[in-house]
């Protein structure tokens, strides 16, 4: 993987369903989450459910596409700002599909990518735009996080050529 990519922003919500608030800084703590988002509370949607949910993360360049109506899916221009696409990490130059079962650093931590995150018919009502079609099968990484600590927007990523140990699911 010859890639190197750059984190751009970072949003969490304290709730389901809540506003994402921007950060200038995060605290990543391994088998938790992001400290006061929905997931490291044990308050999001699907916190109830094991899974690789601790952090997600989403391509730019996939939000830019959809304002390029690219592919012609839903017939205009969408739109999404990073508060508005329910993960926490935007993310560019990342080949996030790539990702699934290999580890990746951002700054000082190490992240396990753990699935591809699938829209869902309530991003598209939270939204109100024609989401579900141009996002499919390019709406995110669920990751765990592996080795925590404080992470920044600018902060570089790199791929670490390590299978991850954890389960694909």
């Amino acid at each position: 993987m010859g890639w190197e990519g750059k984190l751009l922003s970072i949003h969490i919500a304290p709730e389901a369903s809540y506003e994402m608030e921007a950060l200038e800084e995060a605290e990543l703590v391994a088998g938790r989450g992001i400290v006061g988002d929905r997931y490291y509370l044990g308050r999001g949607t699907y916190s109830p459910k094991p899974d690789c949910r601790e952090i997600t993360l989403i391509e730019q360049e996939a939000l830019d596409a959809l304002v390029r109506d690219d592919p012609p899916m839903q017939g205009s221009s969408i739109k999404i700002e990073p508060f508005e696409h329910r993960r926490n990490l935007t993310v560019e130059g990342v080949p996030l599909n790539h990702l699934v079962g290999y580890r990746f650093s951002i700054g000082e931590c190490i992240l396990s990518g753990g699935r591809l995150n699938f829209p869902c018919r309530y991003l598209e009502q939270l939204l109100d735009r024609p989401v579900f079609l141009p996002l499919y099968n390019r709406s995110g990484l669920n990751c765990w996080i592996e080795k925590g600590g404080v992470i920044h927007p600018g902060d570089q990523i790199v791929p670490l050529n390590e299978v991850t140990t954890k389960p694909h699911r």
